[in-house]
């Protein structure tokens, strides 16, 4: 594949890293990608398989939820492995081109001086909020009843700290990373070359309001759902069959394509997972590339586009 329209409209299976450095140089016209933030074997390599096999020796504390193990190393590595995916991604992105990448609140800070490190513009932080979430805090009743004392200090231990627990409150909220890539010119001047670089400002959200930086997905009260809702996902968008631990709402996905692209436009997303993206794509009229390094996610994300529209899923390619 060495014409830019021949990567056009393909889920592609292979490690990201490599295959964008296969790509041709400034033809993608947007970058919307959800990547592994190197949380607990959730790192680049990351597979449902290789997570579910997970050996009890490879945590600090067996029941763990997958992705919470805390280590500040995870950080950097990630930083270090993405800021190689970034020079990638702006070296195809067309000059003006936006970069929107969800990412954990715990590592944004890597992940957006990554992005800023490898020559893109950081221009926002968009805030995601969501109700649905479960708290990952732990109690320390388990700790307690390994140390060497009576019963009855141990049971005095647990009441004295009943409350207290492990510091992760409920998480609310995911920051989206806006940068973009600099532009030639004058904003006028790169909107005119390469139809990318501004924001169209007619692409509204909840109650016809002007776009902002905070996004929601849950109905909250109405003053809140006024200004800021978008549209829930449906029961049926994410599939019974679809098992991605971190599938992305459409309706979110498309405003972002809307709020930066025109229509006919490529979109990249290099981490494409169970498909949000390519749906999005498709479903505002632009076209997309995605990558994964799992086949099983790459089938699953077939299965989505051909039982989304079957009539789109004729036009998509499925490569290795």
């Amino acid at each position: 594949m060495n014409e830019p329209t021949e990567w056009i409209d393909r889920l592609i299976c292979g490690d990201a890293l490599q295959i964008l450095r296969k790509m041709p140089s400034e033809f993608v016209d947007a970058v919307l990608t959800d990547p592994p933030y190197f949380y607990d074997k959730l790192d680049n390599e990351w597979s449902l398989e290789r997570v579910e096999k997970r050996l009890p020796s490879q945590r600090v504390v067996k029941h763990l939820p997958p992705g919470m193990k805390f280590d500040p190393e995870q950080g950097r590595q990630f930083y270090r492995w993405f800021l190689r995916v970034a020079q990638e991604l702006l070296r195809v992105l067309k000059p003006g081109g936006f970069f929107f990448c969800f990412s954990s609140p715990r590592l944004y800070h890597r992940l957006a001086a990554a992005v800023e490190d490898a020559g893109f513009w950081v221009r926002d932080c968009f805030i995601w909020l969501y109700l649905q979430s479960q708290p990952k805090a732990m109690g320390l009743h388990h700790f307690i009843d390994r140390l060497p004392l009576s019963d009855e200090a141990k049971q005095r231990l647990k009441e004295q700290l009943s409350h207290w627990k492990t510091p992760q409150v409920k998480s609310c909220y995911e920051p989206i990373l806006v940068a973009q890539k600099p532009y030639e010119g004058t904003f006028l001047e790169n909107m005119l070359k390469h139809r990318v670089g501004l924001f169209n400002m007619q692409v509204r959200v909840g109650d016809n309001m002007y776009p902002a930086n905070v996004l929601l997905v849950d109905g909250i009260n109405e003053v809140m759902d006024k200004y800021f809702l978008v549209p829930k996902p449906t029961v049926q968008e994410k599939g019974e069959f679809n098992d991605h631990p971190a599938v992305k709402p459409v309706a979110l996905c498309e405003h972002l394509i809307r709020l930066a692209t025109m229509e006919g436009a490529v979109i990249l997303d290099p981490f494409i997972g169970s498909g949000t993206t390519a749906i999005a794509a498709k479903n505002t009229g632009r076209h997309f590339i995605g990558i994964d390094i799992n086949p099983d996610y790459i089938a699953i994300a077939q299965r989505r586009l051909r039982e989304w529209r079957p009539n789109l899923f004729e036009q998509v390619s499925i490569s290795q």
